[in-house]
C-alpha cells in the first residue's frame, strides 16, 4: 500500500483540534485537510498537501517519508487556519504568498493577479523570439506580479527590460519578485504604453497579459471574489485594453519587433483582425495552449 492510498484510510480526527493533539500526524492532517476541503476545491487533495507542506516546511517527499511525524500545536493551528481560507475560497497561492510559474516561485498578493500556466505560452514565445539575439528591448505591459518580465529577463540576462503597471501595489510586488531573482528590470508607473511613450523608449519585444474578461461576465466567476478587478476586466467584449495597447504600440514599436498577447480561448480571430486594422502588421498568428484553445496572438510589424 502506498503512502497516498494510507492517508487516504487513515481515521478522520471527529473534531479541531483533535481530542488527542499529540498523535495528530502528518498523515492524520493530509487526510482531515482532504476532507474538509472537499467542498471548496476540486484540487482538496492537492491543496491540503502544499498547505500542510508550508506548515511543516517540507516537501510533498519529505511528507511521505515522515507521515508519522506529530505536529505541535502551533502547527496544529497555523494549518487550521490556513484550512478555514482555503475553505472560504481563498486561493491557495495567496494563502502561502506564492505561486510557482515556469522556472521559478512568484511572489503574489492580493494586490496581483494569480500567474497561471497559460501565460507560459506568452514567456516561451518571447524567448523564442529572443533566442540567438545578442541584445534585445523588451517591455512586459501590465506586468502585475512581474512573472513575464522577471522569468524572461533571467532566461535573456543580455536583454534590457522594462515593465510597465497602471498599479503602484502590483508594480511594490513585481520589485520584490525582481529583487528575489537578481533581475536587472526597469519598471515605470503608468498606463500600459504611455511611460514608455513619455520617455521615446522603443522596443523590439511587447509582451502582454492584460485584462480579457468580458465585464459583465466577471460577477459570475470565482476569480473575481480574490484577484484584483484591475487585472481582470476587459471591457463589454474583453478586448477594450488589448485594442488601446495596439493603438499605443506603433510609437515604441522598432522595425520588425514582435507583440505577444495573451486572449481569452474565444477571442482568437476577433484579435487578429484587430492587429490587421490597426498596425497592417508582416504577419500575424494564434498560439494555441495545450488544450487546443486560441491563447497567444504574435504580431510581427
Amino acid at each position: 500500500m502506498n503512502s497516498s492510498t494510507s492517508w487516504q484510510l487513515a481515521t478522520k480526527p471527529k473534531k479541531w483540534p483533535p481530542d488527542n493533539a499529540m498523535s495528530y500526524t502528518i498523515r492524520a492532517a493530509l487526510y482531515d485537510g482532504q476532507q474538509r476541503l472537499e467542498s471548496a476545491s476540486p484540487s482538496a487533495q492537492l491543496d491540503a498537501r502544499v498547505l500542510l507542506g508550508e506548515v511543516m516546511q517540507m516537501s510533498h517527499a519529505q511528507l511521505i517519508a515522515h507521515d508519522r511525524d506529530v505536529l505541535t500545536p502551533t502547527q496544529q493551528r497555523h494549518y487550521d487556519e490556513m484550512l478555514k481560507r482555503r475553505e472560504a475560497g481563498e486561493p491557495v497561492a495567496y494563502i502561502i504568498g506564492r505561486r510557482a510559474f515556469y522556472d521559478r516561485d512568484i511572489i503574489v498578493t492580493p494586490d496581483v493577479l494569480i500567474p497561471r500556466p497559460e501565460t507560459e505560452h506568452v514567456l516561451e514565445a518571447a524567448l523564442e523570439f529572443a533566442s540567438g539575439k545578442a541584445d534585445v528591448m523588451a517591455v512586459d505591459v501590465g506586468t502585475g506580479s512581474g512573472a513575464l518580465a522577471v522569468t524572461f529577463k533571467a532566461r535573456m540576462p543580455n536583454a534590457t527590460v522594462y515593465a510597465t503597471d497602471i498599479s503602484e501595489a502590483a508594480l511594490h510586488v513585481a520589485r520584490q519578485n525582481a529583487n528575489v531573482h537578481r533581475a536587472d528590470i526597469h519598471f515605470l508607473h503608468g498606463d500600459l504604453l504611455k511611460p514608455l511613450i513619455a520617455q521615446q523608449i522603443r522596443v523590439d519585444l511587447i509582451m502582454a497579459n492584460l485584462p480579457y474578461i468580458e465585464s459583465g461576465e466577471l460577477p459570475q466567476l470565482d476569480v473575481s471574489h480574490y484577484e484584483p478587478h484591475l487585472a481582470l476586466d476587459g471591457g463589454d467584449d474583453g478586448l477594450d485594453l488589448i485594442r488601446r495597447l495596439l493603438r499605443q504600440a506603433g510609437d515604441v514599436c522598432n522595425p520588425a519587433a514582435t507583440i505577444l498577447l495573451e486572449i481569452g480561448a474565444t477571442q482568437g480571430q476577433a484579435t487578429l483582425e484587430l492587429a490587421r486594422n490597426t498596425l497592417s502588421p508582416a504577419q500575424v498568428d494564434i498560439i494555441k495552449d495545450l488544450a487546443g484553445h486560441d491563447r497567444v496572438v504574435r504580431i510581427i510589424l
